[in-house]
Parts: C-alpha cells; sequence; structure tokens
C-alpha cells in the first residue's frame, strides 16, 4: 500500500465535501408566503360570504315580491267573474308565475356561480403565485 493509491478514509472525506446540502428556505420569504396564502384564502372567503349574503337578499326581495303578487291576484280574482273568465285568468298569472319563478331561480344560480367563480380565481391566482415562488426558491438555492 504505496501512497499513491486512494484510500478508504479520503475517498469518503471528499465525498462529503463534495457532497450539497439542500439549502434550508429563507425563512422569512416562507413566513412572507404563507402571509399571502393566508391573505388569498381571507380574500376568498370574504368574496364567498358576500356572494351568500347577495344571494340571501334576493331570495328575501322574491318571496316579498311574490307575496305582493300573490296578494294581488287574489284580490283581482275575487270580482265577480263568470267560470270561464276566471279559468283563462288563473291560467295567465299561472303562466307569469311560472316565468318569474324561472327567471328567479335562473338569477339565483348566476348569483351562486359568479361569486364561486371569483372566491376559485382568487385560490386559484395565489396558487399560481405560491408555485413561482416556489421555483424561484429552488432555483436560488439550487
Amino acid at each position: 500500500m504505496s501512497g499513491t493509491g486512494n484510500r478508504p478514509e479520503t475517498d469518503m472525506m471528499k465525498m462529503l465535501t463534495e457532497f450539497r446540502w439542500p439549502g434550508m428556505p429563507d425563512m422569512e420569504q416562507l413566513a412572507a408566503a404563507q402571509r399571502r396564502n393566508f391573505e388569498a384564502l381571507s380574500a376568498a372567503n370574504k368574496v364567498a360570504l358576500e356572494g351568500a349574503q347577495a344571494v340571501a337578499r334576493r331570495h328575501m326581495e322574491i318571496l316579498q315580491q311574490s307575496m305582493s303578487e300573490m296578494t294581488q291576484a287574489m284580490q283581482s280574482m275575487s270580482g265577480a267573474q263568470d267560470p270561464q273568465q276566471r279559468a283563462t285568468k288563473q291560467a295567465e298569472m299561472l303562466k307569469a308565475a311560472y316565468e318569474r319563478a324561472v327567471g328567479n331561480m335562473r338569477e339565483v344560480a348566476d348569483l351562486i356561480q359568479k361569486s364561486n367563480s371569483e372566491a376559485l380565481s382568487l385560490l386559484n391566482q395565489r396558487f399560481t403565485e405560491a408555485m413561482d415562488e416556489v421555483k424561484a426558491m429552488a432555483a436560488k438555492k439550487g
């Protein structure tokens, strides 16, 4: 065993000095990213809550409108009419009520979809930003 050969201890030391430990993330950057995550989640929750409140308000308006229309319909039906006129008027009112109900359901569904879409958009945007931040941190350490 002459001095020209590689000894196991030397090989091990060389390997350890060349080994690169994965860099620890910048804790300040990590905390800032987490703060932005919470802000995005909070904003999405706020949009969803506002959407739910708008839907509840619209439901109440629809209920009030329906009650008012029903009262008017009952008053108009109480007049003296022959049975055929009364049946025709009832059919017209029923058709109008059905069309309003379908329109109201569509409106409420659109409100819900808009609210959900806005909230999801905020979360998707933050997710994309977070992935870009992770890539940037990895590139910085690499």
